[in-house]
């Protein structure tokens, strides 16, 4: 290299190449310590889901997160309104619905709608919740139930965008992303973050699940009900096991040249999800396969079940019943095997009119493998340690839905000022109903739970401060409870 050479060496390829990558290294440094990038393991890749420590000790160490979308109709599954019910076909007093937005609903001439199903009391708590969910009811001493959460948002998708990520906006970390970016995930072999669904496909497509500007290998992993558990997890016809080697170790190696020069997290994310993938076209079909369960834990998740006659336009039809049973016992395979973060979603339970079959439908779906899951995991010894979350994005309306081109009033519209969710492991004080709500169910009363105190609740159990969990992105530090949240320590043992 001659002088003329010496002198066009630019300072960024002087610091990217010069003195064995100086430059890349103070950069790699800097990533590192802005949590952007992990560890490097043996073979000096990057490990992104290394384990991280807590802020403080954690009494949840995984999550299972229930989220039932549409809006669960709280009045008749988990808040008993007695004089709901005596009202009913009543008008509600003009002063509780002033400046009150509605989806659909014409205020004007509503009514209110008492449940016609009953509610009994589970567990030596005596919890009531609606008797189309006694398997969920039975769980009710390890259930911390809360009546008054509460939302801004008055639709779907932007009410599901805040439950996951703690904004209405898209683009923000899913609360999956947060938990593994944060703590990282024990699992070398899946995921850290991983998303089943069932039912209906979820309105909000993949925006709830993605990682926002976080690094893209902290988004939800999305496993399918049918065919591959993920798409093109398999080698291709005529491609073998051999080729594929050489291509990812080429990949690697052309991914790693690249990133030495422009030290893009994002490339640290490609280079791990490639070696991910490797290791899961061993361990997938593995953690797949069920027939290694037990006849009797098989039927108590109720694997083979079917809709038993019933019918629904929203809950997905009676493959669902198949799907959710199995995707409950996947996510107890998950968590033994190390998985962080597992979301079961399913969808729908927007009931704007045929509520009552279309609920027992739904319940029907969901009741018989949440609670075998709950008490599956509590006879392995699992759930101490891992979290499970119910929510929904809001309720339902104790008035009924009269939309004009309704003949008949069967159904609820959206309801974001009082809804119920319940929170079970992980640290929770089971067996009590945190909240009251009003005769009618409009509005808190007593302890009111925000999305944002939720979220900050459910990093504390993980051992975080959700104002100290933060990510700074265009200048600003984001965190995924934004510039609100308390913790809730009254669901805290």
């Amino acid at each position: 290299m001659d002088a003329k050479d010496i002198i066009q060496i630019t300072r960024r390829d002087f610091l990217a190449t010069a003195a064995s990558g100086l430059g890349g290294l103070a950069l790699a440094s800097l990533f590192q310590g802005d949590g952007l990038l992990a560890a490097e393991g043996p073979n000096g890749l990057t490990q992104p889901f290394a384990i991280k420590p807590p802020h403080f000790a954690p009494k949840a160490k995984q999550c299972i997160f229930l989220f039932m979308e549409g809006g669960v109709s709280q009045v008749d599954l988990f808040d008993p309104k007695p004089k709901l019910k005596e009202l009913n076909g009543q008008k509600m007093p003009e002063s509780m619905t002033t400046n009150v937005r509605f989806a659909f609903l014409q205020k004007e001439s509503a009514v209110l709608m008492g449940s016609p199903h009953p509610f009994q009391r589970y567990g030596h708590c005596g919890m009531e919740m609606s008797g189309m969910l006694p398997h969920i009811g039975s769980c009710a001493d390890d259930i911390c139930l809360v009546r008054t959460m509460h939302t801004e948002a008055f639709n779907h998708h932007p009410g599901e965008l805040l439950m996951y990520t703690g904004s209405q906006n898209l683009g923000r970390p899913s609360v999956g992303s947060w938990v593994t970016y944060a703590l990282g995930s024990p699992s070398r072999n899946l995921p850290g973050y991983v998303v089943l669904t069932a039912g209906r496909v979820p309105s909000g497509g993949n925006t709830m699940f993605g990682s926002g500007f976080l690094p893209t290998t902290f988004a939800g992993v999305n496993f399918r009900a049918q065919g591959e558990p993920v798409q093109d997890l398999n080698n291709p016809d005529g491609f073998t096991a051999e080729m594929r080697h050489y291509g990812l170790d080429t990949l690697r190696d052309l991914n790693k040249m690249r990133q030495k020069v422009v030290g893009d997290p994002e490339i640290a994310s490609r280079i791990a999800a490639y070696e991910l993938a490797a290791r899961m076209q061993l361990s997938t079909p593995e953690l797949c396969e069920l027939s290694g369960e037990s006849a009797q834990t098989l039927e108590a998740y109720g694997i083979d079940r079917d809709a038993g006659g019933l019918r629904t336009q929203r809950g997905g039809g009676p493959d669902a019943f198949k799907t959710f049973s199995k995707n409950c016992l996947l996510a107890r395979r998950m968590v033994e095997r190390g998985v962080r973060f597992v979301s079961i979603h399913h969808a729908s339970w927007d009931h704007h009119n045929d509520l009552d079959s279309d609920l027992q439908f739904n319940c029907k779906v969901v009741d018989q493998p949440v609670g075998a899951l709950l008490k599956d995991l509590k006879q392995r010894g699992l759930l101490d340690s891992t979290l499970v979350v119910w929510t929904s994005e809001f309720g339902r309306t104790p008035l009924g839905e009269n939309r004009p081109a309704f003949k008949t009033v069967s159904g609820r519209d959206h309801h974001p000022f009082a809804f119920s969710v319940w929170m079970a492991g992980g640290g929770v004080k089971g067996g009590q109903v945190l909240g009251e709500t009003d005769d009618l169910g409009w509005n808190p009363i007593k302890d009111p739970v925000h999305v944002n105190d939720f979220h900050a609740t459910m990093l504390h159990l993980f051992g975080l401060d959700h104002t100290k969990l933060t990510y700074r992105f265009q200048g600003r530090d984001f965190r995924l409870t934004d510039v609100a949240g308390n913790v809730v320590q009254k669901v805290i043992a």
